[in-house]
């Protein structure tokens, strides 16, 4: 998984459009290999994006939690207390 790609579902508070968005749109740069599209690539980059975040956007709506939501921001620190105990190592 893309290490900027952070799990959406079951957080308080919810994700935001734009966090799917961003989720979206590191998901076609990572398959398409490339951070900024060509000139001649800018429409299918984007018809991508789009497309991914209609899926995601739908599929978050969808889903249905069984255990409370988890806090968002005690989640992020968790993680940044982790890359940091990795990276003293």
């Amino acid at each position: 998984m893309c290490r900027n790609i952070k799990p959406l579902f079951n957080f308080a508070p919810p994700a935001t459009d734009a966090d799917i968005r961003a989720a979206a749109l590191q998901f076609v740069r990572k398959i398409a290999g490339t951070r900024t599209p060509s000139k001649q690539n800018t429409d299918a980059f984007e018809v991508a994006v789009e497309e991914i975040f209609q899926s995601s956007k739908r599929m978050l709506d969808e889903l249905v939690a069984t255990t409370p939501p988890k806090d968002r921001a005690r989640f992020e620190a968790m993680k940044r207390l982790r890359y940091k105990k990795a990276e003293s190592r």
